[in-house]
């Protein structure tokens, strides 16, 4: 057993595994169900001549054997080469990610910041005011938050702010003003999670034992609730962090077609419409990578939260 806190080179060595094998598994169910779906990425509404459409699949290796297409693909992407696109010529699918990946990044920065700094002082108020004004208030924006999806707020937000107000661009980011409208759609939903989400963990965790010998001392509430109760209710914030941050950090598919933002997102609707099959296995792959790489941070996250959790061996 190690001690508690620590991160055993063990646990971390077959995570890292899993998260290996993990990615492997989606790497090739993925060129399966690109291979199975009819048509090939060449198929348009004006057809091409056969022998034009020959030298094309063989350009790009599909007139091969699907086993030797998939150890080829395996292989690029085992060197970080996730091939060429279909529809864009002399465009691979790395600079499309990494040309998508800056504006995503910048948007789903924004929006995470939100979350946490609005989402969890929002949960944080609604506790300490169990059952008065602030807690219902907080409780009624978090849940309309929850109901509404977000292409509906982008929509609807679009429409006001933009389009009849003027206080914004429509689309693109020309400007700041740019980002406001997607950050506020992208952020909607996860801020009202969170916020949700803090204030039943942190009353959940003031009726624990240590809550109640603090009280005994005679400490004040909202030091007992800050310093004693806040960190370790947001063991189970942080865990919806990760997958929040993948998912904010890589794009919302909707959200960046809603407002034709040029990001991740945008890149992967547009790829299924035009059937390019190494785009879309290549931002498949990285999204569920990043993914997984996110579900790592939270676990070590957990160590720096709550001392008491240890990865250790068991006995």
């Amino acid at each position: 057993m190690t001690s508690a806190g620590r991160i055993p080179l063990s646990w971390l060595t077959r995570r890292v595994g899993m998260m290996a094998v993990t990615l492997w598994a989606i790497i090739t169910l993925t060129f399966i169900l690109m291979h199975a779906v009819p048509g090939g990425p060449f198929v348009s509404e004006k057809m091409l001549a056969p022998e034009i459409e020959a030298a094309l699949n063989a350009k790009f290796g599909l007139d091969q054997p699907l086993w030797r297409q998939y150890l080829n693909y395996l292989s690029g992407v085992l060197t970080f080469d996730l091939g060429p696109s279909f529809k864009y010529p002399g465009v691979t699918v790395n600079q499309m990610i990494s040309e998508g990946l800056a504006v995503t990044a910048q948007t789903g920065l924004l929006a995470l910041i939100c979350v946490v700094a609005l989402g969890v002082p929002a949960g944080v108020i609604a506790a300490l005011n169990r059952g008065k004004w602030p807690d219902t208030l907080a409780m009624f924006v978090a849940t309309l938050g929850i109901a509404v999806p977000s292409y509906v707020v982008a929509t609807v937000s679009l429409y006001i702010f933009a389009l009849r107000l003027g206080w914004t661009p429509a689309f693109g980011l020309d400007d700041w003003r740019g980002y406001i409208l997607p950050v506020f759609a992208l952020s909607g939903f996860w801020m009202s999670f969170v916020a949700r989400l803090t204030r039943s963990s942190l009353l959940e965790t003031m009726e624990q034992d240590y809550i109640m010998t603090a009280r005994a001392k005679g400490l004040p509430a909202h030091t007992i609730m800050l310093r004693h109760g806040l960190r370790n209710s947001l063991i189970p914030v942080v865990t919806v962090l990760g997958p929040v941050v993948a998912n904010l950090l890589t794009g919302s598919f909707v959200i960046e077609q809603i407002f034709a933002l040029p990001g991740i997102g945008r890149h992967f609707v547009q790829s299924i419409t035009n059937r390019d099959y190494t785009a879309i296995m290549g931002i498949t792959i990285f999204y569920a990578a990043f993914l997984m790489l996110m579900l790592l941070i939270v676990d070590l996250l957990y160590l720096w939260l709550d001392p008491r959790i240890s990865y250790g061996e068991r006995k």
